[in-house]
């Protein structure tokens, strides 16, 4: 199966950050995620809407939170200047890149229009091809 995707407001949300549902996408009363489908459902504007990754879908999918259960952004921890400076000194030296080799011209045969292997015979007809 493929998924497909089509463009709404969950394009617009950044993944594992926590958004005000009422500003993402007002509308009716809806039910925490964390709550589970027994409880009662809450206005939006007391809920928090949280896009999250999928292991399958690129898009993710999205989940409405309570405050009493809006999970923690998941963000990368800042790295200080001098933990910095010493990640890239032990790094160590770069290596050059790689010699670029030329690619050999397309030759053709005359007769037959197709293109010669390096080994300068046709492989249609046989021909020598310089």
């Amino acid at each position: 199966m493929q998924i497909r995707n089509s463009s709404d407001w969950r394009d617009a949300l950044p993944f594992e950050l926590p958004v005000a549902a009422a500003e993402a996408v007002p509308g009716e009363l809806t039910r925490c995620a964390g709550c589970g489908v027994d409880s009662e459902p809450w206005p939006r504007e007391t809920l928090w809407v949280v896009k999250h990754r999928h292991p399958t879908n690129p898009a993710g999918y999205v989940r409405y939170y309570c405050a009493e259960h809006k999970p923690t952004p998941k963000l990368a921890p800042p790295v200080s200047a001098p933990e910095r400076a010493r990640r890239a000194a032990s790094s160590g030296p770069r290596k050059p890149a790689a010699p670029s080799i030329p690619e050999r011209a397309v030759v053709l045969c005359p007769d037959c229009f197709v293109q010669v292997p390096p080994t300068g015979v046709c492989g249609m007809c046989g021909q020598q091809v310089a």
